[in-house]
């Protein structure tokens, strides 16, 4: 297991409900993979450099993940999938 982290951007105009429920989904992508979440940091609104999708601010959310490095594809491309993830950055902390 190697220690990874992914930083998310969120929708700006989602409720709670469904800020929570993008959240639960991610970690549950990463548990069903076999991974675990050590550490979820919502950094909250933040304005961004440029627009993504007519947005000019977004939710931040920072993941401490541990995952195997084959599940990491499997992982990325159920987050590019979601809507509501605007964009997503996942590194592998050394």
């Amino acid at each position: 297991m190697r220690k990874y982290e992914l930083v998310c951007v969120i929708q700006p105009d989602l409720d709670e409900a469904a800020f929570n429920g993008v959240l639960d989904r991610v970690k549950g992508w990463v548990t069903e993979s076999g991974g675990s979440v050590d550490k979820v940091d919502v950094w909250g609104k933040r304005k961004m450099a440029y627009q993504i999708r007519k947005h000019r601010e977004g939710n931040y959310v920072l993941f401490n993940l541990s995952l195997t490095p084959a599940t990491t594809a499997a992982l990325e491309q159920n987050i590019r999938y979601t809507e509501t993830v605007m964009r997503h950055m996942l590194t592998l902390v050394a």
